[in-house]
């Protein structure tokens, strides 16, 4: 199997731990071991105790426990703990996939929903989405692309870039689809509970459908990457078991920290998703200030739910726009082109606290551009 450049991990790689001031991150703000473990007694003294041997391979059941906790119907038997969640992905597409399958995939996304696919010499086809349309996933156009040989349909919601949420009554069409025509699903939900109407929440895709797959982590509605904790659920126990069968040849079981501290973390869930909620909310209005001052220089389809959006630049290279924000700013936006060759929209990340100092930065860039001319 050979992949090309992962463009997006790539320019992080660059510019993640070099840039001040990060305005595009797909993650909600993190915390100390300290705060985490302040936040249940005993706890610091339970992690000094840790035994820090191999552990189970499927996950602690402890973990598994809060995990499935999530869901409605689902039980820890039904859950696979990751390293994170690229683990995951690329298992599933190396389990379910073989050459020739075809795929498709809601697009713009995250490289790896597709790349990993193409990889494996399966047709992808991209189920493209645009502002025209306010990023909606059109029904339609999934159902003249399938064909006989339809293995797998990927989305993602809330999504990655663009903050869309699909409405619930196509979540369960497609759910009908994939139960009629034979296809499975793959549905990344790792920004699930960060949905501002929290009656936009759709239900997880395990708990409606015996062979559909859920994604999560803790990296993104509990802006806990560091733990590099994430899982399948799944009640399609003949795909678990493969599952759980190849990760023996990936990391093979994760680490105790990781695991316990996700425990942790899960036990105060609502605390913590909480907390991301109201600095999304603030953010959020910030930013329709923003962009409603700077409207002749950007164009945007308001998200409804995440911390990311995708507005577009309205004129001039994004690639170079980007470039020049963070050399003379230290603000970071991610350029559009590192999901789509062609596109000058931007992600803009708005989970984190310092949004305040890097719209004031990002303001002021733009004044003088528009003083000056130099946009």
């Amino acid at each position: 199997m050979r992949m090309t450049p992962f463009k997006l991990e790539r320019f992080f790689a660059r510019y993640e731990f070099a840039a001040p001031y990060l305005m595009c991150c797909s993650d909600c703000e993190s915390m100390s071991v300290g705060d985490l473990l302040a936040m249940e007694q005993g706890a610091s003294a339970a992690l000094d105790r840790l035994w820090l041997g191999y552990t189970e391979s499927q996950g602690h059941l402890r973990l598994r426990e809060h995990i499935a906790a999530l869901y409605e119907n689902v039980d820890p038997e039904h859950i696979l703990v990751y390293t994170g969640g690229e683990e995951p992905i690329f298992s599933v597409m190396n389990v379910l996939l073989n050459r020739g399958d075809h795929v498709i995939v809601h697009y713009p996304c995250y490289q790896s929903l597709w790349e990993i696919a193409g990889a494996i010499e399966c047709d992808v086809t991209l189920w493209k989405t645009s502002p025209e349309s306010n990023w909606t996933l059109d029904l339609d156009i999934l159902k003249k692309s399938l064909r006989p040989t339809t293995k797998l349909v990927v989305i993602n919601c809330p999504h990655n870039p663009t903050g869309y949420v699909m409405p619930k009554g196509e979540f369960r069409e497609l759910v009908t689809l994939s139960q009629k025509h034979g296809f499975m699903i793959f549905s990344d939900e790792v920004y699930r509970f960060l949905e501002y109407n929290e009656d936009d929440r759709l239900p997880a895709l395990c708990e409606i459908d015996d062979r559909g797959i859920s994604l999560g982590v803790m990296s993104k509605s509990f802006g806990l990457a560091g733990l590099r904790i994430g899982w399948i659920a799944t009640r399609n126990t003949p795909v678990l078991k493969t599952l759980a069968s190849f990760k023996d040849y990936t990391t093979i079981c994760n680490s105790a920290p990781g695991e316990f501290l996700a425990t942790v973390a899960l036990k105060h869930r609502s605390r913590i998703i909480g907390r991301n909620r109201e600095i999304i909310r603030k953010n959020l209005s910030l930013l329709h200030d923003f962009f409603d001052t700077y409207a002749h220089r950007f164009s945007w389809v308001p998200p409804t739910g995440g911390p990311i959006a995708f507005p577009r630049l309205m004129d001039g290279d994004v690639e170079a726009f980007c470039r020049r924000l963070v050399d003379q700013t230290g603000v970071l936006l991610l350029p559009g082109t590192m999901y789509d060759p062609g596109s000058n929209h931007f992600r803009i990340g708005f989970g984190r606290s310092n949004m305040h100092d890097c719209l004031q930065r990002f303001s002021a860039y733009l004044d003088h551009d528009d003083n000056h001319g130099n946009g």
